[in-house]
């Protein structure tokens, strides 16, 4: 017995989510987890006895995905960017504060500010590292270089 997978998901979805999401407590983790249930039953070959047999099956499969999740190095090793931000060491207070806001830019602003700043790439360089080109990586600088100081020109004026 095999059932399309737009009739599991609609039926199963839910909990198997809550399952996975029970077993790696992150939500993001447990949606992948879901996802890949369901391209593992669409790309088996495995036949079933009944529906009762599809959703153990599912659930099986779900829980173990959630638990090799957990099992990876990723998961074993990661920190929060709190404790991260715990282990640098500053030449100044100053560098502190610039890092700590450096981090709070959107990715694409934070990561060719890095890149540029902190690993000392040239635009030529971070444009082929992210495949963008140099224009886009200057315009990008531009507009991150424009966040930090409209920021960290509140905190300045927050000072006084």
């Amino acid at each position: 017995m095999r059932q399309p997978v737009q009739e599991l998901a609609a039926s199963y979805q839910g909990s198997l989510f809550a399952a996975a999401f029970n077993v790696c407590r992150n939500a993001q983790d447990a949606e992948d987890v879901v996802q890949d249930t369901f391209v593992q039953y669409y790309t088996s070959k495995k036949e079933f006895e009944s529906e009762q047999h599809i959703r153990a099956w599912l659930m099986r499969v779900a829980v173990n995905k959630a638990k090799n999740i957990n099992r990876t190095f990723w998961r074993r090793n990661k920190i929060s960017i709190e404790d991260y931000m715990e282990t640098l060491v500053f030449e100044t207070p100053a560098a502190e504060t610039l890092f700590e806001t450096v981090m709070q830019l959107p990715d694409k602003y934070r990561i060719v500010i890095h890149l540029y700043y902190y690993e000392e790439y040239a635009v030529r360089e971070i444009a082929q590292i992210l495949k963008l080109s140099e224009s886009n990586v200057k315009i990008r600088l531009s507009r991150g270089r424009a966040m930090l100081k409209e920021t960290l020109k509140e905190e300045w004026d927050d000072d006084k």
